[in-house]
């Protein structure tokens, strides 16, 4: 049987922690940021946790589940 194949778009963008969290970066920060407020900028800095049944198809697809 051959191996299940982990989406390599999906690895660049999260990361399963060992205790089973999806860890994952916040968007809107990279261009177009002098209108957006500094509190919201730095809050899409700090890395979020995923929850809900996303997480189990991120899992999936990383081939961690």
């Amino acid at each position: 049987m051959p191996k299940m194949k982990i989406r390599k778009s999906l690895a660049k963008r999260f990361k399963v922690t060992s205790t089973g969290k999806v860890i994952f970066r916040g968007s809107h920060i990279r261009h177009l940021r002098r209108h957006k407020s500094k509190s919201d900028l730095r809050r899409q800095k700090v890395p979020q946790s995923m929850e809900g049944a996303l997480k189990i198809k991120v899992k999936k697809l990383l081939g961690k589940l």
